[in-house]
C-alpha cells in the first residue's frame, strides 16, 4: 500500500496504544513505551510484520504504547495503514 497521508488509530489509555503513520521516502518505526526495555522488540516485530503483511515500504510509523496487547498493536498498525492509504470512496 501506498500511504498517501497522515493518519492515526488508538487512544493512549492503559493497556491501549497510538500509532500515527505518514508518507515517506523510507520505512521507519519508531516506538515509544512504559515497558520499552522489556518489550520493545516485540512491539517493534509484531509492527513491522503487519507493515510486511500490508506491503508498505515507504512511511514513518511513530507508536506510543501504554502496554497494549500484540493483537492490539496489530489492529492499530493495520487501521492507522488503511486511514493513510484511503483515496476516497472509490477504495
Amino acid at each position: 500500500m501506498i500511504i498517501l497521508k497522515n493518519a492515526s488509530a488508538g487512544t493512549l489509555e492503559s493497556s491501549d496504544c497510538m500509532v500515527n503513520i505518514k508518507p515517506a521516502e523510507t520505512l521507519t518505526v519508531k516506538v515509544e513505551s512504559v515497558v520499552l526495555q522489556q518489550f520493545g522488540d516485540q512491539i517493534r516485530s509484531v509492527a513491522s510484520r503487519m507493515l510486511a503483511e500490508l506491503d508498505v515500504t515507504r512511511a514513518q510509523v511513530e507508536i506510543f504504547d501504554r502496554g497494549a496487547l500484540d493483537c492490539v498493536i496489530a489492529a492499530r498498525v493495520e487501521t492507522a495503514v488503511k486511514r493513510a492509504a484511503k483515496k476516497g470512496a472509490e477504495q
